[in-house]
């Protein structure tokens, strides 16, 4: 067989092409090991398992093991899982990135996987071109609706929603409260946009001296739990949000245009009831380049094309970008 010239810019660049053309059979391929719970049935032995283990876990008595051994192949190249050859079958296990496709664990991307690769949710890539070519949201080309009103007409895509926003609360709030002081904050702590109140209920538990209202849409809050030294209140951000001493914004201003989070940040400012009060944000800061060695610098440019196809004015921000909503609000003193 003749061997292929590796370092040829050509080779190297079709390699390329093809890794991003694939890139959605590895998206569907996480989705499968998500819905057979591959991850959870090797964590529950004692160690690496055979094929004929993780068959008997799933346990559909129709289960074709030959097409189970083609994905755990796949999962395997994509380093997902790893593979050890024993003296008579190859053994599975978990790694570091299939760790966060288990289920129960505190930092998983379970239900965060399950609504990137959500069909009904996933469907308005196929407008972006388009939403390019025209102008306008490629959701709304879409669903006729924005995202918004999809997910409140749709209860299974807005549990989906609220599901991975859990997901994604639970893997970013520890290392959010060990690089933010919330103990400094006195009276009460309002988190705008707070879902369901799993990351206020995670502050104030740790800081019991606070008292937290969520804030969000009412269709959202009537389904959050009750959790001690939290008020839930439904409203609309643009209009008027809750008085407290200190507000907390996680993951929102991103989804809206300059315009709109000027009016949320000039809500927080009107609302303070204190000369001494933050508002505390927690969002992407891209890099001015958009590139940089981050590790998570493609994950942060990845979002920014969700926010571009599913929200009107919806974008990843630079610091450059951050200050001047900031300081058109109404703030001077910005700490990043």
């Amino acid at each position: 067989m003749t061997s292929i010239t590796h370092d040829a810019a050509p080779i190297q660049g079709q390699a390329r092409f093809f890794h991003h053309l694939y890139g959605g059979i590895s998206a569907a391929a996480l989705r499968c090991a998500l819905e057979l719970d591959i991850a959870g049935i090797i964590n529950r032995h004692d160690g690496p398992i055979t094929l004929a283990q993780i068959a008997h876990g799933i346990g559909s008595s129709s289960l074709d093991v030959d097409s189970l051994s083609r994905l755990m192949r796949f999962l395997v190249h994509q380093q997902i899982f790893d593979q050890q050859e024993s003296e008579e079958k190859p053994l599975y296990s978990l790694n570091e990135c299939s760790k966060f496709l288990l289920k129960d664990a505190r930092n998983t991307l379970s239900s965060f996987s399950m609504m990137i690769t959500d069909p009904l949710i996933f469907s308005p890539f196929y407008k972006l071109s388009q939403s390019i070519e025209e102008g306008g949201i490629a959701a709304f080309k879409t669903y006729g609706v924005s995202t918004w009103d999809m997910f409140a007409s749709n209860p299974q895509a807005h549990k989906c929603f609220n599901d991975a926003m859990v997901c994604a609360t639970m893997l970013n709030i520890d290392v959010i409260m060990s690089n933010y002081d919330f103990s400094s904050l006195k009276g009460t702590l309002v988190d705008v946009g707070g879902g369901v109140g799993v990351t206020l209920n995670e502050i104030v538990t740790k800081y019991p001296h606070l008292k937290g209202i969520n804030f969000d849409m009412p269709d959202v809050v009537s389904s959050a739990k009750a959790y001690e030294g939290i008020t839930h209140v439904g409203g609309d951000m643009f209009t008027a949000i809750p008085q407290g001493d200190s507000f907390f914004i996680k993951t929102i201003l991103h989804n809206w245009g300059d315009d709109k989070c000027v009016q949320v940040l000039k809500n927080c400012r009107e609302s303070m009831t204190g000369r001494t009060g933050k508002v505390i944000i927690a969002d992407i800061v891209l890099s001015p380049t958009g590139t940089g060695d981050d590790v998570f610098d493609e994950a942060r440019i990845g979002m920014d094309i969700l926010m571009l196809t599913y929200f009107d004015g919806g974008k990843e921000r630079t610091e450059v970008e951050w200050k001047r909503i900031l300081e058109e609000a109404g703030f001077i003193q910005i700490y990043f």
